[in-house]
């Protein structure tokens, strides 16, 4: 059954004709329109001229990887991008998560595992805060206009990618509560995910870069060990 016109869009990017072919069979039986690259170079194209809904990059193809490519990528576009590698050790996690991947498919996958995970940062990348709270006044050197998903800090707005800014939701709207990790992986990425806590110490790690004056010694981000994270309770301050 042919995919709707309003269906969510995805790029798949590798070099082999053979992995493309295999994917794009098994997501048109989900639903979704497929588009194709066979390289880096063709896929920062299909970004900018296709405006996919969601790219899935492989890492090792020949004369452009996929780690350029989504360097490449992120400087066009804010497009959920799944990373597909064959070596699943944690420092290639966390140099793709790094250059702005959302998640990783380790080869050899079964259809299921990606069209899970395809749905699974889709809902994320659509989600919206469900509460409508207004401007935050944390102190002042730090505002979060939870309607406008703005963030000032010291003054000058500075940009959160969408888990980013989830993140810093979810901990602000429940100040002064230590939230376990598997709550908060939960919450912000799916339940598929509660025991990917290197995720969420990568993107605290990246929320206190970006929030806090002295990242090493955070005050508004604090780690509760062996449990979970907790935002300062600003409001016993006041």
């Amino acid at each position: 059954m042919p995919a709707k016109p309003d269906s969510k869009l995805i790029l798949i990017v590798d070099d082999e004709a053979r992995m493309r072919r295999f994917m794009q069979m098994n997501l048109d039986l989900e639903g979704y329109r497929v588009i194709e690259a066979e390289n880096g170079m063709q896929a920062v194209e299909r970004v900018r001229d296709d405006l996919p809904d969601l790219v899935v990059l492989d890492v090792m193809m020949p004369q452009m990887d996929g780690f350029e490519a989504l360097r490449l990528i992120r400087e066009v576009s804010n497009v959920p991008v799944i990373m597909l590698t064959v070596n699943a050790d944690e420092d290639s996690r966390v140099k793709g998560l790094d250059l702005g991947a959302d998640d990783y498919v380790t080869k050899p996958f079964s259809p299921r595992e990606l069209a899970s995970r395809i749905r699974a940062v889709l809902r994320r990348f659509d989600a919206t805060s469900p509460v409508d709270k207004g401007m935050i006044v944390v102190d002042d050197d730090l505002q979060i206009d939870l309607n406008k998903r703005h963030v000032i800090v010291r003054g000058k707005e500075i940009k959160l990618r969408p888990i980013e800014f989830k993140l810093l939701y979810h901990l602000v709207t429940n100040a002064g509560w230590t939230i376990p990790h598997e709550t908060l992986l939960a919450k912000v990425w799916g339940h598929e995910y509660r025991d990917e806590t290197h995720y969420l110490r990568l993107y605290i790690t990246y929320l206190r870069q970006k929030i806090e004056e002295d990242p090493a010694h955070p005050k508004y981000i604090l780690t509760e060990r062996g449990v979970g994270y907790r935002f300062m309770d600003f409001e016993k301050k006041k």
